[in-house]
């Protein structure tokens, strides 16, 4: 292992995926809570539309990617409280338009090449140092609003209708939230890709919950799962020689199936 962190692209892969790993560790539990795994499944997808325009323009997908995924988070937010579509209906609107106008965008660009097949499936070890860079910034601008609004991000997730009541701008945050989401998705599409991006926003908050029922002890637990996994699927990829992306995903997954008896003992052991 130490051999392989010698490796400049290795060193890049293992910063950034931890940076990403603080990021949906922490939006993960948020996620959680508020029953928004549904739509980071949409934001993903629907970055297919906008990474397929950068193409077509021959531009820096991620930046059409953040346009895009950012506009659809917005559009799914305004349809499901302006019209009588319930929330679940608008991802499945916008995710199969945005998905139908990336292969529109493709043909037209004729661009299937390797870099599509990056940004679907992801190559954290191509990472460069622009990338890097990148990541930072989106990681430094995200934490510091979580940290601004976090206790009204909390009550937010425990209970809407009492946020509403209190004066806290409910709207302005789910739109605010949204919008940090299409951020990290876009980032994160970098380790997994699009297709396993979700993951990272689900599978982590998902295990912190089986561990314990505390907020602070979930977001540090979350996170921790999340770094655990990137570093140690990292390493695992490397030495099977097995799809670094993949690799991360099933680490969650097992950590996850794991930690799902734990709530059953904790309350055996209460009960004896």
């Amino acid at each position: 292992m130490i051999e392989l962190l010698s490796m400049g692209f290795l060193q890049r892969a293992l910063l950034a995926g931890i940076m990403v790993s603080l990021l949906c560790g922490v939006l993960s539990v948020f996620v959680i809570l508020r029953r928004m795994a549904f739509i980071g499944v949409g934001i993903s997808h629907s970055a297919f539309g906008g990474v397929a325009l950068g193409f077509l323009l021959a531009v820096d997908p991620l930046w059409t990617g953040v346009g895009f995924s950012v506009l659809v988070a917005l559009a799914i937010e305004w349809a499901q409280t302006h019209s009588r579509v319930e929330e679940d209906t608008a991802i499945g609107i916008f995710f199969a338009a945005s998905m139908a106008l990336g292969l529109v965008f493709l043909h037209l660009s004729r661009t299937y090449n390797v870099d599509v097949f990056g940004f679907l499936f992801g190559n954290i070890l191509a990472i460069g140092q622009k990338q890097v860079v990148e990541i930072l910034v989106v990681t430094v601008a995200v934490l510091a609003v979580i940290l601004a609004f976090y206790k009204e991000l909390v009550f937010l997730s425990f209970d809407e209708e009492m946020a509403w009541v209190s004066g806290v701008p409910v709207r302005t945050l789910r739109y605010l939230f949204l919008i940090m989401l299409a951020l990290v998705v876009i980032i994160s599409i970098y380790l997994v890709g699009i297709v396993l991006v979700s993951a990272l926003l689900v599978i982590p908050g998902a295990t912190a919950q089986n561990l314990t029922g505390h907020i602070r002890s979930m977001i540090l637990a979350s996170t921790a799962v999340a770094a655990g996994c990137v570093a140690g699927g990292l390493w695992l990829s490397c030495l099977l020689d097995f799809p670094s992306g993949a690799t991360i995903v099933l680490l969650l997954a097992g950590l996850y199936l794991l930690t799902t008896g734990v709530p059953w003992v904790r309350s055996r052991l209460g009960r004896a």
